[in-house]
């Protein structure tokens, strides 16, 4: 029978160095990765994608386009690996849940009124239940920032353990949107209320506001994580979303995740990228590393 996690009081978290994240940052981005281990974490990033399209203009053609290359990165360059999961808005899951069919591609969906979080309970289990039903393999939720900035942390926790609850055996990523949290204290406590609500993973941004993931933010989310693995035994996943672009910033990422939480979490079932434009650069970096020439940005699919 697995041990009772007893919950913290919400009101008391730890306080965060902000000097001392941004010093361990640094650190990070000085590190040097020889060419096998760079083409092994590159392929690696490669499957932690999860390639995403959230816009009012989005079709069937579109989403359909955006599964296809998740199973077809470039297929000149043999043995790559697909992405983690495609994530869409609920409406359209069906359609990547059928276009994705043997691939292994998860199906993500967001839910709760993404992107603002500004709506009833009701509409937002709804909200959840209808993705699922289509098919969802995993949910990414939005918080109510505006409740967890008024300092209403049972509200908050209370919404996330209810999404869960709908979820079952799909996974849980939970959406904090830390630059609407401002401080990298509020960061650490929205982490701590996510994990013990029942978060499977938590997740920067909605990629809809700047900043979005920045390497100290996803370094207190991480740290949070391992404090929540001391003391749960129960692991959490992270997934930054949102300003990671290059390559070179992405190994980077990977560096701080080996160095704070192990090989454990190097993984797509532990570590994601919500960051679509990777994808291409990741893929021109291969093309180099395997030929020693750059191919044009041309000659790979923008979605």
């Amino acid at each position: 029978m697995a041990a009772k996690i007893i919950l913290p009081d919400f009101r008391i978290t730890p306080t965060i160095d902000q000097v001392g994240i941004e010093e361990r940052v640094a650190r990070f981005t000085t590190r040097s990765i020889k060419k096998e281990s760079k083409m092994q974490g590159l392929k690696m990033i490669l499957n932690m994608i999860d390639l995403t399209t959230l816009e009012g203009k989005d079709t069937d053609g579109k989403v359909k386009q955006m599964c296809y290359k998740a199973m077809h990165l470039h297929d000149v360059i043999p043995g790559l690996p697909t992405v983690a999961a495609v994530c869409v808005y609920p409406s359209m899951v069906k359609i990547a849940k059928e276009s994705l069919i043997g691939s292994g591609v998860k199906v993500a969906s967001v839910s709760t009124a993404f992107p603002s979080g500004q709506s009833t309970h009701e509409i937002k289990i709804s909200d959840t239940k209808f993705a699922l039903e289509n098919g969802a393999d995993e949910i990414d939720m939005v918080i109510s920032r505006g409740e967890f900035l008024k300092g209403n942390y049972n509200f908050v926790f209370d919404e996330i353990a209810a999404i869960k609850d709908v979820c079952g055996k799909a996974r849980l990523k939970v959406i904090f949107e830390t630059g609407e949290l401002s401080t990298l204290d509020n960061v650490r406590k929205a982490s701590d209320i996510a994990m013990y609500a029942g978060a499977d993973f938590i997740k920067t941004s909605t990629g809809k506001i700047s900043p979005a993931a920045t390497m100290p933010v996803t370094l207190v989310m991480l740290e949070a994580i391992r404090d929540y693995y001391y003391a749960t035994d129960r692991m959490v996943g992270m997934k930054p979303a949102g300003g990671i672009s290059t390559s070179k910033l992405a190994l980077q990422y990977l560096v701080m995740l080996r160095e704070t939480l192990g090989g454990a979490w190097l993984s797509n079932e532990w570590f994601r990228f919500g960051a679509s434009s990777l994808a291409n650069d990741v893929l021109m970096q291969i093309v180099k590393q395997t030929t020693g020439v750059y191919q044009s940005s041309d000659y790979f699919s923008k979605d």
